[in-house]
């Protein structure tokens, strides 16, 4: 790398957990000018992450709730970087602010774009059950995740990966594309793609994500086994997967899937193999594998029917 862009001057943009994690690695390679994230609410008891890091590190720190709080902070305070990089922020990005930075924002976004564009996309990468996915470093533009394209980066699947291990492999993956291509970004050294071109040349189409919601934990047994055993992985760290057995609230945290009983109905049990619960589903059964009771621990399968008594269908 060369030396005039050995550490490139940057703006923050970002509010959650994965920001905080980003821009932890940002710092190693990166001058930060200035943090802009979210205000800490006055019912969260438990510190912000990137409020807490950038206190740490000494990071000049601005607040913002909404667009026009940010519109009026970058008007009333010029930023001497010409560019900045947004992860994990949570407030809509105006085209003034993106205009205010001589080369815009970088985001980087965790999906292969266009695909699972929005709010979303590590769940609903395992969700979908995706063999690939990965992060695209694209420009802001006002419309949701639509932006031009700098670079991507791939990561395969195993087929077990969680929410938040995934998120912890894209947030390094992340770091490491930014590296290299933010220097050759600010050279001009690198060829924009619009998304518009990666759709026809892949025969891809856009596809979004979503919000998830406390519904979303309640599994539905009317699903097929496959689909469940995603959403527990998928879930795993909120909104979680919930069901009843034994008359008991439980979360189930680690699932396989196993074939169809035909004598069962969906969300009837299969307790033929000792120290087993299947659930059947639309399409095989579910197999627990661990589990945690509302109010205890996590336990495995064997433990929880040690001490709870379930009734075979």
């Amino acid at each position: 790398m060369n030396s005039a862009v050995q550490k490139p001057k940057i703006v923050f943009f970002g509010s959650g957990p994965v920001a905080s994690q980003s821009l932890e690695l940002l710092m190693e390679w990166c001058d930060i000018e200035a943090v802009i994230t979210k205000p800490q609410p006055a019912h969260h008891r438990q510190p912000f992450p990137v409020i807490e890091t950038a206190k740490r590190h000494n990071l000049p720190t601005h607040f913002v709730s909404k667009r026009k709080e940010l519109d009026q902070l970058i008007g009333s305070l010029p930023f001497e970087s010409r560019v900045g990089v947004l992860i994990d922020f949570g407030i809509i990005i105006s085209q003034f602010t993106i205009d205010s930075f001589e080369l815009g924002i970088v985001n980087s976004h965790f999906s292969l774009l266009p695909e699972l564009r929005g709010a979303d996309p590590i769940t609903f990468s395992i969700l979908s059950g995706q063999q690939e996915t990965g992060i695209s470093l694209m420009l802001l533009v006002e419309a949701m995740d639509e932006g031009p394209l700098l670079a991507q980066s791939t990561y395969e699947m195993s087929g077990s990966e969680t929410t938040p291990q995934l998120t912890n492999v894209l947030i390094g993956l992340s770091d490491k594309t930014l590296r290299h291509i933010l220097p050759l970004y600010i050279t001009g050294d690198i060829q924009i793609v619009d998304q518009e071109t990666i759709l026809l040349d892949n025969n891809r189409e856009a596809t979004y994500s979503r919000k998830l919601t406390k519904d979303d934990s309640i599994l539905d047994f009317a699903k097929p086994a496959a689909q469940l055993e995603r959403e527990i992985r998928a879930f795993a760290e909120w909104p979680k997967s919930r069901t009843t057995l034994a008359d008991k609230d439980v979360v189930i945290t680690k699932a396989h899937v196993l074939p169809n009983n035909p004598n069962l109905q969906a969300a009837e049990l299969d307790l033929t193999q000792p120290g087993t619960i299947a659930i059947q589903t639309s399409d095989g059964q579910l197999g627990v594998e661990t589990l945690k009771p509302a109010g205890k621990g996590e336990m495995s399968a064997k433990a929880f029917l040690a001490g709870y008594k379930l009734i075979a269908t």
